[in-house]
């Protein structure tokens, strides 16, 4: 290790790793928190060492190999993006066949983890699997990619109870919906970056079918957000503790509107990335609840 950042550098530009994006971990966080909501619920607290530590790595394997099949789908137009331009498969860096065969590896991996499961859950992980690989190419054909996304982001929560419960509560899927508009809540906000690349080379997303209502919606999708979260908490009889991260997850929400309200390309990116932050208080929110839970049960008996 040196002090001149030389190691960190080399990390960085990894061809291999900035293909699977694992020089940006913000993919892994906005993916993890909802992972992480949705074990707790089916826990009803703590979930079983086992289940966190498959769906802990699941998820790190299933968005590299999310973001390998997509440059793959975009390889013909990332290049005319200026955000994108110099990933690796448009840069020239790695083949297009090399892509396939590093997704099949990580795909091959996910199967390996998901096999440690129950039947329930390894058939539902051929719905997550759809879902990931339809994805990516949405954008040719619908102006709501972002839903797809949402999708596969959600998909984690039955797969989450199956692997906990081995069955699937109606309930869950309250916090199902919150996730599919949350994500294509803060999707928007970074579909919006790209927005005037995407207009001239003709890619859809809910930044451009939205237009001068871009901001309105997103303020739309949070608070239903809220409401859905809103209502898994009356189902699931949480605490004040868990109400209260909502309540900061709104003031999130308010300040990002407010920072993004100039529609600047930093500002939107900025405020995409402060969803991190809203996953995470939730998280918080959830866990706390339960642990004091846990105390005064514990006391009483």
């Amino acid at each position: 290790m040196t002090t001149s950042g030389e190691p960190r550098a080399a990390f960085v530009s990894n061809p291999w790793l900035r293909l699977m994006r694992l020089d940006r971990p913000i993919g892994v966080y906005l993916l993890m928190w909802p992972t992480l909501w949705a074990l707790w619920f089916a826990a009803e607290g703590i979930p079983s060492l086992k289940n966190l530590s498959i769906f802990a790595l699941g998820l790190i394997v299933m968005r590299a190999a999310g973001c390998v099949i997509n440059d793959y789908a975009d390889r013909h137009v990332d290049g005319l993006v200026e955000r994108t331009k110099a990933r690796p498969l448009p840069a020239g860096e790695i083949t297009p066949n090399q892509a396939l065969w590093l997704c099949g590896f990580l795909l091959t991996t996910a199967l390996i983890l998901v096999l440690m499961t129950n039947p329930l859950t390894i058939a539902l992980s051929f719905g997550g699997l759809a879902v990931t690989a339809v994805y990516p190419f949405m954008k040719r054909f619908t102006h709501l990619p972002q839903i797809g996304l949402g999708v596969a982001w959600a998909w984690v929560v039955p797969m989450a109870f199956a692997a906990q419960r081995e069955g699937l509560p109606p309930e869950l899927w309250l916090i199902f919906a919150a996730i599919v508009v949350w994500t294509v809540a803060f999707d928007t906000y970074y579909a919006m970056v790209d927005r005037d690349d995407d207009l001239k080379i003709g890619i859809k997303s809910t930044a451009v079918l939205f237009g001068q209502y871009d901001l309105v919606v997103i303020l739309v999708l949070q608070a239903a957000t809220l409401l859905f979260m809103t209502l898994v908490g009356l189902e699931f009889q949480r605490s004040w503790i868990y109400f209260f991260s909502l309540l900061v997850s709104a003031g999130y929400f308010i300040n990002q509107f407010r920072s993004a309200r100039h529609r600047e390309r930093q500002a939107c990116f900025a405020a995409f990335l402060n969803n991190h932050r809203v996953g995470m208080v939730i998280f918080i929110g959830i866990a706390l609840d339960y642990f004091f839970e846990g105390l005064m049960l514990t006391a009483y008996f």
